[in-house]
Formats: structure tokens, C-alpha cells, sequence
């Protein structure tokens, strides 16, 4: 489903919230809302499932305005996950996961297959996890249950306000890396609010920077590093170069530069002066710099030879050629 904020304004007596805001999200695409506390980005999210009705303008899903569609409708389309996650403490996780799809009456075969379907792709074995208690799960895996529950009854859009933000940097991480993992799986239309510019970069096929309840700037991770908007400038901070690095993968660099070649590694590991074309060119400028190297060799996670990857290839990356 496509999203849309058409002239949207949302205002708390004489203070506008929202001024003006108008966004177009395609199907498939991830829209990230980023900016300073207070800038309207969770206000934005919240009028596309109606827990905020704008003042003025519209919101289009489909092309059709939200205000038209009955709530409960609306939200049956729309999968939303929260900072707090908010699951409900006298539920187990299965019952949790299931709370959806019993109020649409799916039979209770249907709705187990679909728990342990869900429990799988976010990493949760379900016979694990099933029968566990909300207050014995950690926040990681709290978060990966409060994300299957969204999806439960597989809504073509999902709304996510600050989803990570109440975990350790390193669980972060690996939700991070998780989330980008199912999204490739489930294509859905997705919104995601956060305050991490890190997070935005890494996850968002467009990123969309707010200010004073307007938008700023929409584009994508790598045209965004790149704009000279003051305000953006400021907001990117002075290491833009290293956050574009961080925002390709290996592959993406010598696929674009170097030719593929022959031969492989094999089980044998990974030797020294190697990259994987997973990795990030952040990752690999690292390497680079402990290892004191000026180039090194990518292959691919089974071990396949891909490539090499220059000092020369991070230097014009980080400096935007070729950048889209």
C-alpha cells in the first residue's frame, strides 16, 4: 500500500505540532522520520492509523483519506510497534502474538501455525518461546515479539515509533540487523520513527528530516549525507563521511569498480586481508586502518573470491562520487 501526508497540519491550541507536511511513501518503501525532539516525526506517524487526526490536510492509504475509513478497518491493515512494546503481561508470548488474529476470528490452527511462523522469522524458536511469560523475557526479545505481534495478521504497512530505542547498543544491533533481515523477506510499507541518525542511515530506503513541525529535507541515506542545507549539515553532523560508509555494503562498492573473480576459499576461513561483501566500507575502513593496509580482498560469505577493495574506492565513497 502507498502512504500520504497531503498538506497535513495538526495543531494543540496555538502550537502546531505538524505544519504543513506533505509525503509520498511508494509500497515496499521504508520512510524513515528523523529530527530534533519535538519536531512533529511521532505526530506524523501516529495520524496514518488515526491515534492523531490531523487539524487540517489529509492522509491518503491507497489514495483513499483515512478520516473515511472506519478505525477498525484502518488499523486491521496497519501493523504498529512501539519503544515500550507493551505487551500484555497476562498473555503468553503465543497468546500475544495471536491477539490480533483472534479478534478476526481465524481458526485456532491457522493462528498456531502463523505464531510459530512468526516466532521463527524473528529469530525466537517457538517451542522456546511460546508458552514464556512477557516479564521473563529480556528487552531484545521482548522488542522481536512486540515486531512478530505487528505482523501477525500480515498488514501491507507497518508503523514503527522509536522500536529500539529501550535496548542496549549492542541489542540495537542485532535488532537492527534482524529487522533489515525480515524486511527483505515481507516487503511491507513501512514508517519508522527514530531519533538515531545511525539507525535512519542504516535502515531507511528514504529518510525524511523534520524541524519545527515541517519538513525539512526527504531523500535517500546517501543524497541526504550530501545536502547543504544548513540545518541538515548541522544535523548530519561533521562525520557524514564515515556515516555514508556506513551506509554501503562492500559488495555494493566492487561490484560498481571491480571485476568478479575466479577461485574461491573455501572452508578454510578467512584469511588476513580479507573483507566480506557483507560487511560495511565503515567495517572495512577499519580493517584497513588496523591492519595497515591499503586494498583488500572481498569475497563473498561462502568464500568466494569477488573483488578488491581500494583505499582509493573509501576515499571517493566517503566523499560522495557515486553515491546515489
Amino acid at each position: 500500500m502507498t502512504l500520504e501526508w497531503r498538506n497535513a497540519s495538526k495543531a494543540y491550541g496555538k502550537k502546531r505540532a505538524v505544519n504543513d507536511f506533505s509525503l509520498e511513501v511508494p509500497k515496499g518503501e521504508l520512510l524513515v522520520l528523523v529530527g530534533p525532539s519535538g519536531c512533529g516525526k511521532t505526530t506524523s506517524l501516529r495520524m496514518i492509523n488515526r491515534l492523531v487526526d490531523p487539524s487540517s490536510g489529509k492522509i491518503l492509504v491507497d489514495g483513499r483519506d483515512v478520516s473515511e475509513i472506519p478505525v477498525t478497518e484502518l488499523r486491521r491493515h496497519i501493523g504498529y510497534v512501539i519503544q515500550q512494546v507493551g505487551l500484555f503481561p497476562h498473555m503468553n508470548v503465543a497468546e500475544n502474538i495471536g491477539a490480533v488474529p483472534r479478534l478476526l476470528k481465524w481458526n485456532k490452527v491457522k493462528i498456531q501455525a502463523r505464531v510459530r511462523e512468526l516466532l521463527d522469522l524473528v529469530g525466537l524458536p517457538a517451542d522456546d518461546y511460546s508458552e514464556a511469560w512477557p516479564a521473563h523475557l529480556s528487552g531484545g526479545e521482548a522488542q522481536r515479539v512486540g515486531v512478530a505481534r505487528a505482523l501477525a495478521a500480515d498488514p501491507p504497512i507497518l508503523l514503527m515509533d522509536e522500536p529500539f530505542g529501550a535496548v542496549d547498543p549492542l541489542t540495537r544491533e542485532v535488532l537492527q540487523r534482524e529487522f533489515l533481515r525480515i524486511r527483505s523477506t515481507l516487503k511491507k510499507t513501512v514508517v519508522f520513527v527514530t531519533h538515531d541518525l545511525d539507525e535512519a542511515i542504516r535502515l531507511g530506503d528514504c529518510i525524511a528530516v523534520m524541524n519545527g513541525g515541517r519538513l525539512v529535507a526527504a531523500a535517500a541515506p546517501g543524497e541526504l549525507l550530501l545536502n547543504a542545507n544548513p540545518f541538515i549539515r548541522d544535523f548530519t553532523g561533521e562525520d557524514r563521511a564515515l556515516r555514508r560508509l556506513a551506509r554501503l555494503s562492500v559488495g555494493d562498492t566492487i561490484g560498481q569498480t571491480t571485476p568478479i573473480a575466479p577461485g574461491g576459499y573455501g572452508d578454510s576461513g578467512t584469511p588476513t586481508g580479507l573483507i566480506r561483501t557483507d560487511a560495511t566500507l565503515k567495517e572495512a575502513l577499519s580493517l584497513m586502518l588496523e591492519a595497515g593496509e591499503s586494498s583488500l580482498n572481498a569475497v563473498s560469505p561462502s568464500g568466494r573470491h569477488m573483488g578488491k577493495l581500494t583505499m582509493e574506492n573509501l576515499l571517493e565513497n566517503a566523499a560522495g562520487i557515486g553515491v546515489s
